[in-house]
């Protein structure tokens, strides 16, 4: 067998990345960041093993056109609809903003107005692999500042749709009226070619789907994954558009469907391998030798992306009314370069927006911006001067902050809770704590919960806990107890650690999400920590040894040696009880009622005498006497006229018993003595 081209070249590319990108693991930095270095090492400004450059960013291309398609997977119409309620404000404010701000600057350094806008779009775009990793790894996806990031990042990633489009017509044949004209073309254009493909895809799609997957072949419906993929693209392009928006407008058309999470199941071993060759291609371009030869150009270019950028960020995080430090940490989240800022950046060099010598730097100084944003993101919690930079633009925010209601509403409180956080189980704590008469404070970030707190009269202030100024006007030195219900971990071990100087005797409940975290805070001060995943390891294995039918003392037996092991609880453990029918063992037994009337022989005789359980073979389970529901009825006291006898049993055995409970007396047969009167009642 001959040579296959591009064997070398990829083998290679394969082999480094791996070796790099674990390396640089040890170091907690991206894996991101071990592809573009690996790209550096292999291309042709570093020991140039891959000579084929041009056919590595074809295979670059097809990853870019993956990616787009994986990512319209994850944004069906429908969510797409949720989330812009929730995440468009701020992602317009930032993306708006630094793009405005960018192109501002470059047309005041004698940059044409296209090429302006050209650099805002490349600035405004940041790293979502990066950051969401970043923030992963550090649990703070679901705290303020990691709400705010992932919902500009969202935004970022659709705007990228539109900025594809925009950029060919930035080049210098196109200036003022023109450029305006042009680009209002093509937005008309995609936005029709967008409606046509969605309607003619809703339309066509989900039945072609339906049909392949009736083959029962993973293949055939990978293969039919792909055409979708490639072949919207490939329609979009002959429209003049771009190959990533086709490919964007698939994944959302296959996202509507049924088949959306059987589609990025098979697509994401596919997607990861061309991505990973995307991003080794990006490093290629990086030359040291322009960090040598320019190294003012570079560090201007990544001190704009640290410090104007993040700026920026924080500005428009201060605008959706987040307070200082979530502003700040956000900022610093989403200071760095964007994986489609390289794809924007080559797309300006074939459109001729821009030439490689005007690129070079910034790509330089964007790679250099992703290799340094995980150290920056973890060293940012810790860092103060910023948010007390920000402090005074809290005043901005307009809710009524708890050194404001210290003048007053909670001026002189003791003996009272202080809460952090008010989430699910903040709400619950409140209003446990209000029926009991236990007065509390509430200590909250986000402007909107309070405000809506503040509305229904609760005593919810804004307030960052992480500072002796918020706790002090919370009284805490006065409070009976402080509880922790946040979901930023790095700033709980903060307001545990600044409680402790404010007010050291007072008791300090908390909750983490892992067993291995309790130790250390317990260590730092806090007086009990509950793990949540205990908790809900706990619940689940209770409910599961119920559904299985094992018996109840061998559950409790589980459950304690489970928490002898972990935690230990306050509360009493219940189980969760099952319907009789639910029981595997007794899904055949039936309970019916029969009714004692003034025909049937049960009148004035007892269970015994009748032989319900000897004769029937069906249980006496209770029996309803006027208003009483006795569940205890002896076998030997008779029965009184008006009763319902509740039985149980298989089928034929409950129909026996009823028929014996209300058969009329035999000819010839004698009352009982008892039979005249009811007996009394009371």
């Amino acid at each position: 067998m001959g040579h296959i081209p591009l064997l070398d070249e990829i083998a290679v590319i394969a082999a480094l990345g791996v070796l790099v990108t674990v390396v640089l693991s040890r170091l907690s930095l991206p894996t991101v960041a071990g592809l573009l270095f690996s790209g550096a090492l292999v291309g042709p400004f570093g020991f140039k093993l891959v000579r084929s450059i041009h056919a590595i960013e074809i295979l670059a291309e097809i990853g870019v056109v993956l990616l787009l398609f994986t990512i319209g997977l994850e944004f069906s119409l429908a969510r797409l609809k949720s989330i812009f309620r929730q995440v468009a404000l701020g992602g317009i404010i930032q993306v708006g903003l630094t793009t405005a701000v960018v192109a501002c600057v470059a047309i005041a350094l004698g940059q044409p107005t296209g090429r302006s806008v050209f650099y805002g779009f490349v600035f405004a775009l940041s790293s979502t692999a990066i950051v969401l990793r970043a923030l992963a790894e550090r649990r703070e996806l679901d705290a303020p500042h990691g709400r705010f990031i992932v919902g500009t990042l969202i935004f970022q990633d659709l705007c990228v749709v539109p900025m594809v489009l925009v950029v060919p017509m930035l080049g210098e044949g196109s200036a003022g009226t023109n450029m305006a004209k042009d680009i209002s073309l093509a937005l008309g254009k995609a936005t029709a070619v967008v409606v046509a493909t969605i309607v003619v895809a809703r339309l066509v799609v989900p039945r072609a789907l339906r049909w392949v997957a009736a083959s029962r072949s993973r293949e055939v419906f990978l293969l039919a994954v792909l055409a979708l993929c490639v072949g919207t693209a490939w329609l979009t392009s002959l429209a003049g558009l771009s190959l990533a928006l086709g490919a964007f407008l698939g994944g959302m058309v296959v996202a509507d469907t049924e088949y959306g999470h059987r589609a990025m199941g098979d697509m994401l071993p596919l997607r990861d391998a061309f991505v990973s060759v995307f991003f080794v291609s990006l490093g290629m371009l990086f030359d040291p030798r322009i960090v040598l030869e320019r190294p003012l150009l570079v560090l201007l270019l990544l001190g704009g992306f640290f410090v104007a950028k993040g700026l920026l960020a924080t500005i428009a995080a201060i605008a959706m009314r987040f307070p200082a430090r979530v502003a700040w940490l956000a900022g610093v989240g989403l200071a760095q370069f964007g994986e489609f800022g390289f794809v924007l950046a080559r797309l300006g060099e074939s459109a001729g927006v821009v030439d490689a010598n005007a690129t070079r730097p910034l790509l330089a100084a964007g790679i250099a911006s992703m290799f340094f944003t995980p150290v920056f993101v973890r060293v940012a919690p810790h860092v103060t001067a910023g948010q007390r930079l920000l402090a005074p633009l809290e005043r901005l925010i307009g809710v009524r902050s708890i050194d404001e209601a210290d003048a007053g509403e909670v001026h002189g409180i003791a003996d009272h809770v202080v809460i952090v956080g008010y989430g699910v189980a903040g709400k619950l704590v409140a209003r446990a704590l209000e029926a009991c008469g236990v007065s509390y404070v509430v200590l909250e970030l986000n402007a909107e919960t309070v405000r809506a707190a503040r509305s229904a009269a609760q005593p919810v202030y804004y307030g960052d806990a992480t500072s002796e100024e918020a706790l002090g006007h919370a009284h805490l030195e006065k409070a009976r107890a402080l509880l922790l219900l946040m979901n930023d971990p790095q700033a709980a071990q903060r307001v545990v650690d600044t409680a402790k100087r404010v007010a050291p005797d007072v008791p300090i409940l908390m909750r983490a999400h892992y067993l291995l975290e309790k130790p250390a805070l317990l260590r730092m001060g806090a007086t009990d920590v509950v793990a949540e995943e205990v908790e809900g390891g706990v619940e689940i294995l209770a409910r599961l040894l119920r559904w299985l039918d094992v018996p109840r003392n061998v559950i409790d037996d589980r459950v304690d040696e489970a928490r002898a092991t972990t935690q230990t609880t306050e509360r009493t453990h219940k189980v969760p009880r099952r319907a009789l029918g639910e029981h595997g063992d007794l899904a055949e037994l039936k309970i019916e009622s029969a009714s004692v009337t003034a025909a049937s022989a049960a009148v004035g005789r007892s269970a015994a005498s009748l032989g319900v359980r000897r004769r029937t073979g069906a249980l006496i389970v209770a029996v309803r006497r006027g208003e009483k529901l006795l569940e205890q009825m002896d076998p030997q006291k008779p029965f009184e006229l008006g009763d319902i006898v509740y039985l149980a049993g298989s089928v034929g055995s409950v129909q026996k018993a009823v028929d014996l409970v209300s058969r009329p007396l035999a000819e010839g047969e004698a009352p009982p003595v008892s039979e005249i009167l009811p007996t009394s009642r009371g």
